[in-house]
């Protein structure tokens, strides 16, 4: 009597594994996903450092300079930090003051400048006073600016 021995082979089918190809594009796709990823926390890490920054203007040293009387034209600048806080040191601010129109209009140009090394301009401002107690500006004939 013969014994056949059955030797455990799937007969008709082919045991498959992926190529290199398939891999490389899985694993392009994957890293561009991951670099995506990385793309939209990292810009959402600097939105957060931005909100943490104090948002400076020059709106305080205008309601300053509104309850002032007199005007005299020239160039000024200050401390953002003496009229809002500490938060606020070391931001500059410069307004010059020019006499637009007769009867003491007077144009006020704000720039407010960050404490960093290159000194960027963070906002800037025009505003329009009436200051009838400002002594004679170079629109109503003054010579020389004080």
């Amino acid at each position: 009597m013969k014994t056949e021995f059955k030797i455990n082979r799937r007969h008709g089918r082919k045991h498959r594994a992926f190529s290199l190809l398939e891999v490389m594009i899985a694993i392009g796709i994957f890293f561009m996903a991951v670099f995506a990823i990385l793309g939209l926390v990292s810009s959402s890490l600097e939105n957060a450092r931005r909100l943490q920054r104090p948002i400076a203007n020059a709106s305080p040293v205008g309601g300053f300079l509104l309850m002032t009387n007199i005007f005299v034209e020239r160039v000024y600048e200050a401390d953002l930090g003496d009229f809002l806080g500490n938060a606020y040191k070391g931001y500059l601010v410069t307004y010059a003051i020019q006499e637009v129109n007769s009867n003491h209009w007077y144009q006020v140009d704000f720039i407010v400048q960050s404490p960093d090394r290159g000194r960027a301009v963070v906002s800037k401002m025009t505003a329009m006073f009436f200051k009838p107690k400002s002594p004679a500006g170079s629109f109503d004939g003054a010579t020389v600016a004080r």
